[in-house]
């Protein structure tokens, strides 16, 4: 529906919430699948490198702007500083028993406009493609929409990483553009693509993750019996 203002000129829809909103706390989530907690380098640190470890071959450091690390002192001199600070908000991954599998932040987190970004987003090769990768993407946008009433949620990779690509759509985010050249690692050119999802969007995709993450939707061996994919595209 278009809107005008006194003048006949077309401009943007009304807010539907007051800004700004609150900033993004830095506390635990907790689904039936993962957890996802502020990371402690101290307690999660170790965990975390022998995890990335099972990544043989280092594929999943390519995208990245650092790594790959080959000692724990070096992935610990990366993570502590890294970790410390409020933008971004750095969180681990863990699985039901506890284990740090992953890492995810928020940042570019803007409460006065209601917009925070994901990213830094490293899952070990022990819970790619699992429930427990979903869940905790699921209860990061959830504590953006639900919780603090945010308007947007960002994703950006390099318009070259494919899988990345392929996650954001999976999860519902909508591919909006990308950016030539807008920044640049390990010595190379990186064209960002950016997706998006706003919160009139977060309805339909947060009934998508319900419905998949239901105990329903796995058998006895904990595969998936229906896609999120086919659910969460409108």
């Amino acid at each position: 529906m278009a809107h005008h203002n006194s003048l006949g000129q077309p401009i943007g829809a009304p807010l539907t919430v007051t800004l700004p909103r609150p900033p993004i706390p830095h506390a635990a989530m907790t689904g039936r699948w993962a957890q996802v907690v502020p990371t402690d380098p101290a307690a999660h640190g170790p965990a975390l490198f022998d995890a990335f470890a099972h990544d043989t071959d280092g594929r999943n450091w390519t995208y990245l702007p650092y790594g790959p690390f080959d000692s724990l002192t070096g992935f610990m001199d990366w993570l502590v500083p890294t970790s410390a600070g409020n933008d971004p908000l750095f969180n681990t991954i863990l699985d039901r028993a506890g284990r740090p599998l992953g890492l995810a932040s928020y940042l570019r987190i803007d409460p006065a406009n209601g917009v925070a970004e994901v990213g830094h987003i490293h899952f070990s090769p022990l819970i790619q493609r699992s429930a427990i990768a979903t869940e905790a993407m699921y209860l990061m946008m959830a504590r953006v929409f639900d919780a603090l009433g945010y308007r947007r949620y960002e994703w950006k990779c390099d318009a070259l990483n494919a899988p990345s690509r392929a996650a954001a759509q999976r999860l519902g985010f909508q591919y909006e553009g990308t950016f030539r050249q807008a920044t640049s690692y390990k010595g190379r050119n990186r064209d960002t693509a950016w997706f998006a999802m706003i919160d009139s969007d977060w309805p339909h995709a947060r009934a998508a993750f319900q419905n998949w993450l239901a105990p329903s939707n796995f058998n006895a061996e904990g595969q998936q019996k229906s896609p999120l994919r086919a659910a969460a595209r409108r």
